[in-house]
């Protein structure tokens, strides 16, 4: 009979096109990294291996996208809507804003990784002119009169917040130093500053580019980037006393993934930035990498430096309300400037 015959070859079609439409939906798997400004070329670089990796574990395709701008701008556009499979800020007050006032995510997402989520580390470090003309040598020498200083606004930029409280402790640890000598001291610091760029990528390109200013208070991976990778800048770094331990965290946008299906994957991208493939080429982009064997074989490419931490300013939410908030320090600072 030939019936059975037919609806064997139904049954092949159904199963064939099952399987083409299944593999097509496969390689369209895409996710979107919203990131803040200096992690352009780490995440490119950790992109592709995250993409061979996925390829090897489940013979799926995954097309990673990035976004990048001031952490704060960013987190604010995620609240807004974008649809971020995974966040991938300067600091964790960022990513608490998604939780709180976006409900895009659980308030303990930190509890999910290792390190309270933030799977690599950097901190605060000058950018100068080639030899260093106005002697920059450490905080104190930014309110010297004719010392034109970069850094981006701590409203919009996470790492100008870690620029700010880096400064404010350094204040703060000097001879007879109090919360009002701090704050006296960056005023004098911010009235020496000619531009307040959104993002910390944005005050490079100032700096190095249009050569505006005459020191960078910048990411440690930022300096080490424009020093190697603009060599007609003659650009050199200058490591102050002291700095602060910047602990960028990542995290997966549950709502965000549940709702286009990429639990299963954006799970797996923040947490295959613990492994060792992973810190190798966050260490290749001079980030300073958690994982303490990588960090060992790397350990002469980072300058030791006396780091205060976000825990010494209460936390983030204390910090925030102490500084950075409608009204607080930061505000009453500038506009006196």
């Amino acid at each position: 009979m030939k019936f059975p015959v037919f609806v064997s070859g139904l049954v092949f079609v159904a199963t064939l096109l099952g399987s083409l439409i299944g593999s097509s939906a496969r390689a369209e798997v895409t996710l979107l990294n919203v990131s803040y400004d200096p992690t352009r070329e780490f995440y490119d670089a950790y992109n592709q291996e995250f993409a061979q990796y996925w390829k090897k574990q489940t013979g799926e395709d995954v097309a990673i996208r990035q976004l990048h701008g001031g952490s704060g701008k960013q987190a604010r556009t995620v609240i807004d809507g974008l649809p971020a499979d995974v966040v991938t800020l300067a600091l964790a007050y960022d990513i608490d804003a998604l939780a709180s006032k976006g409900k895009l995510l659980p308030a303990n997402w930190q509890g999910r990784l290792p390190h309270s989520s933030s799977p690599y580390t950097s901190t605060i470090v000058f950018l100068v002119r080639k030899g260093n003309p106005k002697g920059i040598r450490d905080w104190g020498d930014l309110i010297k009169p004719g010392v034109a200083v970069i850094t981006p606004n701590p409203k919009t930029s996470g790492g100008a917040r870690w620029n700010y409280l880096a400064a404010w402790a350094w204040a703060l640890h000097q001879p007879g130093g109090s919360e009002a000598t701090a704050a006296e001291f960056i005023g004098k610091l911010y009235r020496n500053v000619p531009v307040l760029d959104t993002g910390a990528r944005a005050s490079l390109t100032t700096f190095a580019q249009r050569g505006i200013g005459d020191v960078i208070i910048t990411w440690e991976n930022e300096a080490f980037m424009a020093s190697k990778r603009l060599p007609k800048q003659e650009l050199e770094t200058v490591v102050p006393s002291i700095s602060i331990l910047a602990e960028p965290p990542v995290a997966m946008v549950d709502k965000v993934a549940i709702r286009r299906g990429t639990v299963e994957v954006a799970r797996a991208y923040v947490e295959h930035l613990y492994s060792k493939e992973a810190q190798e080429i966050a260490a290749r982009h001079h980030y300073r990498p958690r994982d303490p064997e990588v960090a060992a074989r790397h350990a002469a490419e980072f300058p030791s430096v006396r780091m205060l931490t976000i825990a010494d300013f209460g936390g983030w939410k204390t910090a925030n309300a102490t500084h950075f908030a409608a009204d607080a320090a930061f505000d009453r600072i500038y506009l006196r400037k």
